[in-house]
């Protein structure tokens, strides 16, 4: 029998956000400039998303020129774990510092490719509280749920807004 991670969401989101915010600032100084120039480094987690309730993480998405992943790839491969719980494609690789304060997670694309949508998710949030509020909502109701269930729950909203955002 495994345990399997269960989600417990922060007591203080605005101190959350403060902590990944550095995290990310020095991240993009340190990881920043070994990345190939078209890489684009965005912070898109819900510690990103002004009133939006979080786990505490900081995650990342980098986006970057299909001729430029499989060198953006190296580069975080030889730095981060892989995520061993998530899917590797042509076009999408996602790794983890669990290890890091906060716990951090990067999600690699090609720039307009199948697995390109983490900023567009961030984008329609920040655009609209009500989508905050309603993710928060969901966010509560899974509070102390296994990370499974709480996935699926959360790829279905993501998938909802998503198909209703250019």
């Amino acid at each position: 029998m495994t345990d399997e991670a269960m989600l417990h969401l922060v007591a203080d989101p605005d101190h959350a956000r403060l902590a990944a915010d550095t995290l990310f600032a020095a991240l993009e100084r340190d990881l920043g400039p070994r990345l190939p120039a078209s890489a684009e480094m965005l912070h898109v987690g819900a510690t990103a998303i002004p009133g939006c309730l979080t786990k505490g993480d900081l995650d990342v998405a980098i986006r970057v020129d299909a001729d430029d992943f499989p060198a953006a790839a190296a580069i975080l491969a030889a730095r981060f774990a892989p995520n061993a719980g998530s899917i590797r494609t042509a076009d999408f690789a996602a790794f983890e510092g669990r290890v890091m304060a906060p716990a951090l997670g990067l999600q690699l694309t090609v720039r307009d490719g199948q697995f390109d949508v983490f900023h567009r998710f961030a984008v329609a949030l920040r655009a609209d509280p009500s989508l905050v509020a309603r993710y928060n909502a969901l966010k509560i109701r899974c509070d102390g749920a296994p990370m499974s269930a709480y996935r699926q729950v959360k790829d279905a909203f993501i998938r909802e807004i998503l198909s209703t955002r250019p």
